[in-house]
């Protein structure tokens, strides 16, 4: 008897729909370019932080104070390996530590401004290529794309995308 297979990741369902194939194929373009816009701003600071590390920045700047077990889970890693990414990041003068004031057994990492500095950089960047791009299109195409995108983040809350380690990328 053959093995059974375990599908490790969503399952395509045929569709004989010409329409809703271009539809799908179209967002993949789409997605190609904002995937490359993403990859074009962490190039910006590769020298100075490594991609996980510039996620834990993402994440402080986009979610407040964090602990080391919030990035360890959000990274996918160890907790070991989140502490030695962090302290690298407070050394560097991007995240600030300090003891919870409610439980000083917690340590809490914030911004510091340099961090923050570099994470605006980094989002400045993915906003102009957008804009760049965006500017293009007339005033109608942008706003039935904005209404389009809209209902598309909508219907994909409730899905479940892999997880972002295992991407290689992060979603900030």
């Amino acid at each position: 008897m053959a093995p059974k297979r375990v599908a490790t990741g969503p399952v395509r369902v045929p569709v004989v729909d010409p329409a809703f194939d271009r539809q799908v194929d179209a967002v993949i373009t789409a997605a190609r370019f904002l995937v490359g816009v993403v990859a074009s701003s962490v190039a910006q600071v590769e020298d100075v932080v490594t991609l996980p590390q510039l996620r834990v920045l993402v994440m402080a700047a986009t979610r407040g104070p964090l602990n080391v077990g919030a990035v360890a889970d959000v990274l996918g890693v160890h907790p070991s390996n989140a502490t030695r990414a962090c302290d690298r990041l407070v050394g560097d003068g991007l995240l600030r530590r300090r003891e919870d004031a409610a439980d000083r057994r917690q340590l809490v990492l914030t911004l510091s401004p340099k961090g923050q500095r570099l994470v605006d950089g980094v989002m400045a960047h993915r906003r102009a290529a957008i804009a760049d791009v965006l500017a293009q299109l007339p005033e109608s195409g942008r706003r039935g794309l904005t209404l389009a995108l809209e209902t598309f983040s909508a219907a994909a809350a409730g899905a479940t995308p892999p997880p972002a380690h295992e991407m290689s990328w992060f979603t900030g």
